[in-house]
């Protein structure tokens, strides 16, 4: 909370939050503003959580010598329909996890939750409303509703990134690379966000 205290924002989006004049993150999703500070998310968004992916050390040969580095990938979510990947890299582990998690936040995006289940009508959003897809690189994930009890048909990685966006039921299909894990979890997520991008019939009067 301190360091809420003390942030000075850079931006217009963030005087705005800072000032009390946008107190939703769904405000700013819905106008498609640019969220540049991760203050902003930690301000309009509670209960957050975040986790480590993979961590992989990068080498790289130069004239001075062989340079390395670590690369991490985290994901963040609040369990509740907010989910984010992000990656960073630099020399130390602590800071490349640090720096991933920051760009995790500033990934951060909705997703729309719902029971699209045939073998289910419960209407509760536990899975989501319709089959999507996300590719990264050449890994494919293709992400299907399931029905209430199902729980996450998915691989470990991608179960990491449902659970942090609030899924609790899902079937899913790869294709691909998936045992390159910061795409498999890119992908996964892609396929999350893609739910945003078509409003169902309950969505029309909000």
């Amino acid at each position: 909370m301190s360091e809420l205290h003390e942030w000075k924002p850079k931006t217009k989006l963030g005087r705005m939050v800072q000032k009390g004049e946008i107190t939703s993150i769904d405000e700013i999703f819905q106008q498609s503003l640019k969220i540049s500070e991760e203050q902003i998310i930690d301000t309009l968004v509670s209960n957050l959580e975040d986790e480590v992916i993979n961590i992989n050390l990068v080498q790289r040969q130069t004239d001075a010598g062989e340079k390395s580095r670590f690369k991490a990938c985290v994901a963040v979510g609040n369990r509740n329909g907010f989910v984010g990947i992000g990656e960073a890299k630099t020399k130390e582990i602590g800071p490349a996890i640090r720096k991933a998690i920051t760009d995790a936040k500033l990934r951060l995006s909705p997703i729309r939750r719902g029971c699209g289940s045939w073998e289910c009508s419960c209407h509760d959003p536990h899975s989501i409303p319709f089959q999507t897809r996300g590719k990264t690189g050449n890994c494919v994930v293709i992400a299907k509703p399931a029905p209430k009890g199902l729980g996450l048909a998915a691989g470990n990685v991608g179960k990491i990134v449902f659970e942090l966006a609030g899924i609790t039921d899902i079937w899913t299909k790869t294709r691909g690379e998936t045992r390159t894990t910061p795409n498999f979890a890119k992908a996964t997520f892609e396929a999350l966000k893609a739910t945003y991008k078509i409003m169902t019939p309950r969505d029309w009067g909000r």
